[in-house]
């Protein structure tokens, strides 16, 4: 595992294989946390530990536990339970320590159990075949290329307020031919280090 490959990996998972705007992963918060800056940012934050935690459990738990008894067809399974058990911890110290974040995150926390992001990041990592520290590495990424979209769309729709949008366009019209547009120039990635 040389430098090189872990930063192809690191800059694969951010612009290239974007699960947000590439491989259209995690679009529920996506689409509805990031109306302001701020709970974009916490919303990437929780979920980028919630990824990471995820990986350094679910990588171990794969390889020495469920592989040796021949049981990764309950891979899912296990996985989400994972990120179930991350995301309540998540939330229980957000509750704790920062309410108002808890508050503006709302429905949109308990559904990062459910975000396809965090647990297509878990099982992508096992499908290509990375290793552990690959994997945290991907991770990463992949958490990184998450903010990088909210905070990006973020500033797009605090844009949008203030535009003069055609009434039948306002709304959820609007916010997805945003959305459309800033996936569109993530394909200038494709190609780059021949991911």
């Amino acid at each position: 595992m040389n430098n090189t490959n872990l930063m192809a990996i690191l800059i694969g998972s951010l612009l290239v294989n974007n699960f947000v705007l590439s491989q259209f992963l995690g679009i529920c918060p996506f689409l509805g946390v990031s109306k302001k800056l701020n709970s974009a940012v916490g919303m990437s934050v929780a979920v980028i530990f919630v990824m990471m935690m995820s990986t350094a459990v679910t990588w171990p738990v794969y390889t020495y536990v469920l592989v040796p008894g021949g049981l990764e067809y309950l891979q899912t399974i296990v996985f989400i339970l994972v990120i179930a058990a991350l995301v309540q911890l998540v939330e229980i110290a957000l509750k704790r320590f920062i309410p108002p974040l808890y508050k503006s995150l709302g429905i949109y926390l308990p559904l990062i159990t459910t975000n396809c992001a965090v647990l297509g990041v878990t099982i992508l990592n096992i499908d290509t075949g990375y290793g552990f520290g690959e994997s945290l590495v991907n991770t990463f990424g992949a958490g990184l290329g998450f903010m990088l979209a909210m905070i990006m769309f973020a500033g797009v729709r605090e844009r949008l307020e203030s535009a003069d949008i055609p009434a039948g366009l306002k709304g959820l019209p609007i916010t997805l031919v945003a959305a459309s547009l800033v996936s569109v120039s993530f394909i200038g990635f494709q190609g780059l280090f021949g991911l």
